[in-house]
């Protein structure tokens, strides 16, 4: 099975005096007054936010915690639009604007970052919207960011998720060229397993384990609130050691991006969802403990994503061990009241079992704003 994920991008006239754009109000096709409103803050919107962001189909990455601990480090300008159906709120998009070589980009907070972002919709109006924004409703927001932002750009955007189609998939987009990894849970975490050649991984599981039993154990570790931090810290040495060995940048390298991802473990962690999670693999015995393996588990009602992991191949190589911390994972998340999926980012240095999926990117032209490319 494979998700479509694209890139959308929507362009913003720059206006010539600089002045702030004033709220646009346009008539949809299905009637009833739509207004778009733009906000340069996130407080004003919390509350129709947190709402909004119930629906288990709504990304993580646009939830209020999520997008808080980005703008509170990076303090790029927001431009979050609401679209309004009379006194109701239709949509969210949190937007933040990134300047680059004299560009004004729009984009969902923190996408550098994050895989899959849809947006926030209200259940009415995805009832009302089968087949998408609307020209207009695409127009207004193109009008109301005028000033603002010269192209708006929504990256990672699946166009079907879990039997939904995306409001967002009326606009022109382009697949990602960075795919991500799905996998459904299914009633047990046999019938989960049957879906990756279930014979085969139960066989490389008792040998991971045989090896690492012979040393004196291992343990899956979830980092207690106190012991988030530093397990962070160890995989940010982790992921830099592979990345430098691999000859690749570190996306992580920043300090405003650890300082974010350091935020994330302290905002909306209730013991259920998780909006960052460390766990790792520790060993026992011979090399206690030592961590082979770290991942970052985020949750959103049933939704899974692995953010980010990382391994230390410096003493147990043969064991797989980023390979085992996975098994672990998604066995315990069956034991307990289990999710529907799991994602895991393209960015990962270890193999975790999934299906395929295709980020795309959604591109709408703000330069002149009725139009869409």
């Amino acid at each position: 099975m494979q998700t479509q994920e694209r890139d959308i991008a929507v362009t913003a006239v720059a206006s010539a005096t600089g002045e702030r754009s004033a709220p646009v109000t346009a008539r949809p096709a299905m009637g009833g007054g739509f207004r778009i409103d733009v906000f340069d803050s996130m407080a004003a919107l919390e509350a129709e936010w947190r709402a909004l962001e119930r629906d288990d189909l709504a990304s993580l990455h646009q939830s209020y915690d999520w997008c808080t601990a980005w703008v509170e480090t990076f303090r790029h300008p927001l431009a979050i639009v609401r679209g309004s159906l009379g006194d109701h709120t239709a949509f969210i998009l949190p937007l933040e604007i990134i300047r680059e070589r004299g560009v004004r980009r729009a984009e969902f907070i923190g996408a550098r970052h994050s895989n899959i972002n849809t947006g926030l919709f209200s259940s009415e109006f995805l009832q009302d919207t089968a087949e998408g924004l609307t020209s207009a409703q695409a127009t207004a927001v193109a009008e109301a960011l005028r000033g603002k932002a010269d192209i708006v750009i929504l990256r990672n955007v699946p166009l079907d998720w879990r039997g939904r189609r995306s409001p967002l998939a009326s606009l022109s987009a382009v697949e990602n060229q960075n795919h991500a990894f799905q996998l459904p849970f299914l009633g047990s975490f046999e019938a989960s397993l049957k879906q990756v050649n279930a014979k085969r991984r139960r066989k490389k599981f008792k040998h991971q384990s045989r090896i690492l039993d012979a040393k004196g154990g291992y343990e899956h570790v979830i980092a207690a609130p106190d012991q988030q931090d530093e397990l962070l810290d160890l995989f940010l040495e982790q992921k830099a050691t592979r990345f430098r060995e691999a000859g690749l940048p570190d996306v992580f390298a920043d300090a405003p991006t650890q300082a974010a991802l350091h935020r994330l473990l302290r905002r909306g962690n209730d013991g259920f969802d998780a909006t960052l999670q460390m766990h790792a693999l520790r060993l026992k015995g011979e090399h206690e403990g030592h961590i082979p393996a770290i991942a970052a588990l985020s949750r959103k009602g049933d939704h899974v994503i692995c953010q980010f992991a990382s391994i230390d191949e410096a003493l147990v190589a043969e064991a797989s061990p980023g390979e085992l911390l996975f098994w672990l994972m998604i066995e315990r998340l069956h034991r307990e009241e289990s999710p529907s999926s799991i994602s895991a980012s393209a960015t990962r240095t270890t193999s975790a079992p999934g299906v395929r999926w295709r980020p795309c990117s959604m591109i709408c032209s703000c330069r002149y704003p009725a139009s869409v490319i």
